[in-house]
């Protein structure tokens, strides 16, 4: 028999049984989407999925990121990665929009059974964190135009 899910992680489908979550992770996601919200400057963290225990899990450096740049010098080159960002935004009619959204970074270079592997967590990494949305990229490339992608969105 299954356990029941708690409010932070709906069990949707095979993929709420093979990845965890620590209380501490899912503690760190709320504190982040909800300490991030007001924020004035950018924020992120990086995310990542241990291959033998598939627990999704902080980075390993457990830093905050506060640009664009900095995410893009600490992503590896050929495994993907979750990235949550928070990215306040100026709207034409003055008022700061911050959504809150996941960078899903798949590399076409990563292999195939880390492809497979984050494609797999991919909508549970987003229904557990909360974000409004979620973009794809392929190359650290692909962080240039995230502020065009969020300001069209808004």
């Amino acid at each position: 028999m299954l356990a029941p899910a708690d409010k932070t992680t709906p069990l949707k489908s095979s993929e709420a049984r093979l990845f965890t979550f620590s209380q501490e992770t899912k503690d760190h996601l709320r504190k982040f989407r909800l300490g991030t919200s007001r924020s004035s400057d950018p924020q992120a963290v990086i995310y990542t999925i241990d291959k033998k225990t598939k627990e999704i899990k902080q980075d390993e450096d457990k830093v905050v990121y506060k640009s664009l740049e900095e995410i893009g010098d600490d992503l590896p080159d050929h495994t993907p990665r979750f990235v949550l960002l928070s990215y306040p935004l100026t709207m034409p009619d003055g008022r700061l929009s911050v959504p809150y959204v996941m960078l899903y970074y798949l590399p076409i270079t990563a292999n195939a059974e880390l492809r497979m592997l984050y494609a797999g967590a991919k909508e549970l990494m987003r229904n557990t964190s909360e974000v409004g949305r979620v973009i794809d990229i392929e190359s650290v490339d692909d962080l240039e135009d995230i502020p065009k992608q969020l300001a069209s969105a808004n």
